[in-house]
């Protein structure tokens, strides 16, 4: 006679995109060295934020959202220590986020600066 046995699965977590630093022709990456600059509990939190993105896509609010007249562009929505907000913005590309710009957002709307800058990284992808 056989005792009766139980068998338990650990599901691991499987990315369904993965996070990639856009480039510079340098080989340096802006969004990288950004994070880098960051308190580690600001880093932590924006890394935390990605994570979510990549395990769960597509992600909504209030993590992710596409951003609107910009084909093709997303953003991570971070709240970071002392009320701050940082934004990573991305597209998808083969499969992939590419993070192509990160800043801390000092108005109620994305600066023209800061989108025209991820859509000129996003052309020389």
């Amino acid at each position: 006679m056989y005792a009766p046995c139980t068998v338990h699965f650990h599901m691991a977590e499987i990315k369904v995109i993965r996070a990639r630093f856009y480039e510079q022709n340098s080989g340096r990456s802006p969004v990288r060295d950004w994070i880098k600059r960051l308190s580690d509990a600001d880093r932590k939190t924006v890394g935390k934020d990605i994570r979510v993105v990549e395990f769960g896509w597509p992600v909504g609010l209030p993590v992710c959202r596409p951003l609107s007249g910009h084909r093709g562009l997303w953003e991570v929505r971070s709240n970071i220590s002392n009320g701050r907000i940082a934004r990573v913005l991305f597209c998808i590309q083969s499969g992939e986020m590419i993070l192509l710009h990160g800043f801390i957002k000092k108005s109620k709307t994305t600066p023209k600066s800061d989108l025209e800058l991820a859509e000129v990284r996003k052309g020389n992808l």
